[in-house]
């Protein structure tokens, strides 16, 4: 008993499956319907459709029972749209699988997805165009037809509206949730800062930056941010950033060729002797090119400091020298002067030590050298203590900060209002207590992150 299949071709469906029936008898058996030419000015449509005929003709009882099953089983396709539990079932092929397909095929298994309802059918004729309307949506979702629908390309164009009007409601709630902002003037010093500025307000207040430049910069902001970006949160806050990475100087102290000296101060317990590790290695056997690197020490009243610096100087195959007379300081940096990079590293000293201080500016005037001070400061401390440290220290002619201790807080705004104070860049960042590896050259895009969003070590 073997099984032949046909096609015919018709200007509707219909017609071609009546001629299907008229050469082929109650033996034929719809499998797939199509349309091969769409309807044009000058042109009719044309349906090819294909069946199948089993050659024996004992099968034709068979074959009409079979009929009455797809049949039955299409009105229960359809009632299971009206029930989602049935339809999950009818879709996963637990009680629905088409018998057109011929007797020797095994049923396709069908993923649980969603069905698109058909129209109910209003004759026996429907009936069957339907079921292969039916057919061939299934084979979709088992993967049958690669090609995507029209359709499908249409419902994607939907999800993306839906998302774009997902993302503009999200900013009208924001807006919502700021409604009351107005009556909130007195909070905020009495700025004139309209609902749209709200949320970038709030992630600058909590930042920790002084009052004062905050004020500043959002009276800055919304005077001059264009017009066509006043309605937009998101707009105010690109704008507010690359407004503040303006206001962040950076200065890059990689090595270019020429002789750096660099000498790092700052109060006790900032890192320095640690950051100056990183430094060596970073000049030393860094990926950029690398520097002849020596080390000097003038923390000779820190006996463990000292011992450590020299342990890592002999690790990293570098000379280094200790100092304690300023007429020695001198000597040392002729012996290493065929170094590219000479790393200085001091006593820390308080701000309200008064000799230390001064017997660092010593050390400076009797060099006969020009020679970068680096003043060193921990990013936890508040913005009071940091401004007060700069200008104990100011007097030795700071031309850079260096921050340390990154992974020990969560506010940086008072790193912004430091810098934006005194007008000095920042070189270095030290972002954990790994030598060499936690230390980075200065960013003034990750340092506004950093203000705005906190500290994320990935985004380095």
């Amino acid at each position: 008993m073997a099984t032949k299949f046909y096609t015919f071709i018709g200007e509707s469906s219909m017609e071609a499956l009546k001629k299907a029936q008229d050469e082929c008898g109650e033996r034929a058996i719809l499998v797939t319907t199509k349309q091969i030419q769409p309807k044009t000015i000058n042109k009719k449509p044309l349906y090819e459709i294909l069946v199948s005929v089993e050659e024996d003709p004992a099968a034709e009882p068979k074959k009409r029972q079979s009929q009455k099953q797809n049949l039955k089983a299409y009105e229960e396709f359809l009632d299971a749209q009206k029930s989602p539990k049935k339809a999950q079932k009818v879709a996963s092929g637990e009680e629905f699988f088409l018998s057109q397909t011929p007797p020797a095929a095994k049923p396709v298994s069908i993923q649980p997805a969603k069905i698109e309802p058909i129209d109910a059918p209003q004759n026996g004729e429907d009936i069957l165009l339907n079921i292969s309307r039916a057919a061939k949506e299934i084979s979709q979702i088992a993967n049958l037809d690669s090609p995507p629908t029209r359709q499908e390309q249409n419902y994607d164009k939907k999800i993306d509206e839906v998302s774009k009007q997902v993302s503009a409601l999200s900013e009208k709630i924001n807006l919502i949730a700021n409604m009351f902002w107005e009556e909130k003037t007195a909070a905020r010093n009495h700025i004139a800062i309209p609902p749209e500025f709200a949320e970038i307000y709030k992630e600058a207040k909590n930042s920790g930056m002084k009052d004062e430049h905050l004020e500043q910069i959002m009276k800055i902001t919304v005077e001059n941010v264009p017009p066509q970006m006043k309605a937009s949160p998101t707009a105010v806050k690109r704008y507010f950033s690359s407004l503040l990475r303006k206001m962040l100087p950076c200065r890059s102290d990689e090595f270019d060729g020429k002789q750096k000296i660099m000498m790092l101060v700052g109060p006790t317990g900032v890192g320095k002797t640690t950051t100056l590790a990183k430094l060596a290695a970073r000049f030393a056997y860094g990926e950029g090119k690398r520097a002849k690197t020596g080390i000097i020490t003038l923390d000779t009243y820190r006996i463990g400091a000292v011992e450590q610096l020299f342990q890592y100087a002999k690790m990293m195959k570098l000379p280094i020298l200790d100092v304690i007379e300023a007429d020695d300081f001198k000597n040392a940096l002729k012996q290493l002067n065929h170094c590219d990079v000479i790393l200085i590293d001091t006593t820390g000293s308080s701000q309200y030590d008064k000799e230390k201080l001064a017997r660092l500016e010593t050390f400076l005037k009797r060099s006969d050298a020009e020679i970068d001070v680096n003043l060193v400061l921990s990013a936890g401390s508040k913005v009071e203590d940091l401004l007060e440290v700069y200008n104990s220290f100011s007097f030795l002619d700071v031309d850079t900060f260096i921050f340390t201790k990154f992974d020990e807080t969560k506010i940086f705004g008072n790193v912004f209002s430091l810098v934006y104070e005194t007008g000095k860049p920042v070189s270095f960042l030290c972002l954990g207590q790994e030598v060499p590896d936690d230390i980075m050259a200065a960013r003034s895009e990750f340092l506004v992150d950093c203000v705005l969003q906190g500290f994320n070590k990935d985004k380095k």
